[in-house]
């Protein structure tokens, strides 16, 4: 019988349709036609299986680099397939005899029975993370099962038949399938015609009623239908337009890191029924925040690799996200899993703040950090914030004369310096700041005790993770626990870091921002200044925020804010409409950490291509982006209710709270705004 190519599948379905009435029994090849791969390259998959076993070797004593270990992996398997040939026609191999040979080879004596399944289990999850079905002959499949056929998936591969079946029944499809046949258990091969006649005789078929489908025209087309079979070939122009792509990407990144990023967008691209409609925000969670988020977490998991942490606290409302990040993301980065513990840990700036305040009293520093929002005016912002009993604190007022109506801040109408100058003299009297301890020592025995709870103590050092940006939680959550003996020492990881107040670093607490720091001069990272807010609302959790530490009869109560008020409704109302951005960035968080494991890049190869999407997306946006991303209500405890003078109101003023009008018909508003943001980078 003749074969016949299609170079579309849409053609050749139509036609095997017609064939499959008069046929009883259908067969498919595997890779490339039931399952496309995302990566070009199959080979591709095996790197990171190198990195794996070589972390495992490491662990054991032996120091072999991955590199070492594929070329002794390629070595075997080439052997392997020359001592085949010497017996059968087709030169094949069998990956649990060669990878067996490899790992006793390496592990020598310290080689264990279950090394093998450890290893294979990877491999089968990298090959599963790098493999989609396609829509059309999935539907068709189950079509043809709910019509009786026999349906056959053939395969010329190294991996034998109980591999194929587990990453078929991820695909979806082991339940429409009689059998998955591999050359790698008989060395019988499509390649050479041997598969069929013997497939044939297993199954009692007959090959008059029985249709072959691959992409192979040589194994699927010519040895086919030598064999008496009818024959159909997909040569898919637009999947080779596809791989021809991610091909230039990946080779272009070998010599320019812009494209090391790229290739990493590329490689999550959702396809077949993957790529099915989505809102808008979904769209930018997954392909703008989530690469972000995903990049930021494998730079903090090296970082603990590197720095032999044992715990990451994940803080704050943030925190959720990052933490689902990692969790979805690490196993296929780290299979090792040489990583730290991880915790949530629930904590605020207003719930921290007043307990930061039993050891030191209430700090300059502080008093500054509370100023910063413009909403905060006078005393009574310092004393809701810190949480302190204003009754109680006017005699200490009075004797620098000082009312809870002063205004402390440049910003508002009614500022004199005398009062900065008068409540630096407060902040020096030491009975003042001995009734602010009292006043706040109940709120920090009540975090102590939560964060025994939680084993916070237990660690020498710990990982810090937040959104940023001053890293007020981390500051506040040091200084109401430094004076213990069992304080641990505390790295700090923000997504990006500000500094707009000194962060006083010492030997037991330190932070890093690692998308953008402000001691890092970097311009286009920079461009997150213009949407701080959409970070944190994109990765909030869906839950109030923590209002304070209160002591109870059972150790502790964490106290939540009221969610029936205006705030409370409107911060609903922002959750709810982000929920399909948060969704967009935790779906991507599992793509992102497959296709990073297969490239094998870390954080500071995706950061120049992560530059340029922030730049783009931030400093330069459309307007209707603008409109879709840009929060509807921004919660910040923090910020009081005071409007400042109409002219600092204006200065503070960003591109982001623009309206569509001025977005849409001012041509140089965006280049305005970036002017004047690169003024202030490098001015601070």
């Amino acid at each position: 019988m003749s074969w016949k190519t299609y170079y579309s599948l849409d053609r050749l379905i139509n036609e095997a349709k017609h064939l499959a009435d008069s046929s009883q029994t259908v067969s498919f090849d595997l890779f490339d036609t039931l399952l496309i791969r995302r990566i070009h390259d199959p080979d591709l998959v095996k790197l990171p299986v190198a990195q794996y076993i070589a972390s495992l070797a490491q662990t054991n004593g032996i120091k072999k680099s991955w590199q070492t270990i594929q070329k002794l992996r390629d070595q075997i398997e080439q052997v392997q397939r020359q001592e085949t040939g010497e017996t059968f026609d087709d030169l094949e191999a069998s990956y649990p005899v060669f990878m067996k040979s490899l790992l006793q080879e390496l592990f020598q004596e310290r080689y264990r029975d279950n090394l093998l399944d450890v290893v294979t289990s990877y491999e089968l999850k990298m090959e599963s993370s790098m493999l989609v079905p396609r829509r059309q002959l999935a539907e068709w499949l189950a079509e043809l099962h709910q019509r009786g056929k026999q349906i056959f998936i053939i395969s010329d591969v190294y991996l034998p038949s109980d591999h194929l079946k587990i990453l078929v029944d991820k695909a979806g499809l082991l339940s429409f399938v009689d059998e998955v046949i591999s050359s790698a258990d008989t060395f019988l091969a499509k390649a050479s015609g041997k598969a069929f006649p013997l497939i044939e005789k297993r199954f009692a078929l007959d090959k008059s009623s029985w249709l072959h489908i691959g992409d192979n025209p040589i194994s699927d087309g010519l040895r086919a239908s030598e064999f008496g079979l009818q024959a159909l070939v997909l040569r898919d122009a637009r999947e080779k337009h596809r791989k021809s792509i991610i091909k230039r990407y990946y080779n272009y990144g070998k010599g320019r890191p812009f494209y090391r990023g790229r290739a990493l967008q590329q490689l999550m691209l959702p396809h077949e029924s993957e790529n099915v409609e989505q809102p808008d925000l979904y769209v930018e969670g997954y392909n703008f925040i989530g690469p972000m988020v995903g990049a930021f977490v494998q730079h903090i998991a090296d970082e603990c690799r590197r720095l032999g942490l044992s715990k990451i606290f994940f803080l704050s409302r943030e925190g959720y996200t990052f933490k689902k990040v990692w969790e979805k993301c690490t196993p296929l980065l780290y299979p090792d899993g040489n990583l730290p513990e991880i915790e949530y840990l629930y904590v605020s700036r207003m719930a921290l703040a007043g307990a930061s305040c039993a050891v030191d009293g209430l700090t300059q520093m502080s008093v500054s950090i509370a100023f910063l929002p413009a909403g905060n005016r006078d005393f009574r912002d310092i004393a809701r914030i810190f949480k302190l009993d204003l009754e109680n604190l006017h005699p200490h007022l009075s004797r620098y004369n000082l009312t809870q109506d002063s205004c402390l801040s440049p910003l508002h109408e009614g500022y004199e310096q005398k009062y900065s100058i008068r409540l630096l003299e407060l902040l020096e009297d030491e009975s003042f700041q001995e009734e602010v301890k009292r006043q706040t020592l109940p709120a920090n025995e009540a975090l102590s005790r939560y964060l025994e709870d939680v084993a916070f103590f237990a660690h020498d050092q710990v990982a810090i993770v937040d959104i940023g940006w001053l890293g007020t939680i981390q500051r506040f959550l040091y200084n109401s626990v430094k004076h213990r003996k069992d304080c641990p020492r505390l790295h700090g990881f923000l997504f990006g870091a500000t500094r707009g107040i000194r962060f006083s670093d010492d030997l037991k607490n330190d932070i890093q921002g690692v998308i953008y720091d402000r001691n890092r001069f970097d311009l286009s990272a920079s461009c997150i200044l213009y949407a701080r807010d959409v970070f944190e609302e994109a990765c909030r959790a869906p839950y109030p925020t923590l209002d304070g530490y209160e002591l109870a009869d059972n150790g502790y109560k964490l106290k939540f804010r009221e969610t029936t008020d205006a705030v409370g409704r409107a911060e609903k109302m922002q959750d709810d409409y982000f929920a399909q951005l948060q969704q967009g960035i935790i779906d991507s968080a599992e793509r992102f950490g497959a296709a990073s494991a297969l490239l094998g890049y870390c954080f500071d190869d995706y950061r120049p291509w992560l530059n340029y999407v922030t730049l783009a997306k931030l400093a330069f946006p459309k307007s209707a982006e603008i409109a879709n991303i840009r929060h509807k209500h921004h919660l910040d405890d923090f910020h009081g209710t005071h409007m400042p003078t109409n002219k600092n109101n204006k200065a503070i003023k960003q591109l982001w709270d623009c309206g569509q009008f001025n977005l849409r018909f001012n041509p140089l508003v965006r280049i305005r705004y970036f002017w004047r943001h690169v003024r202030s980078v490098i001015k601070n």
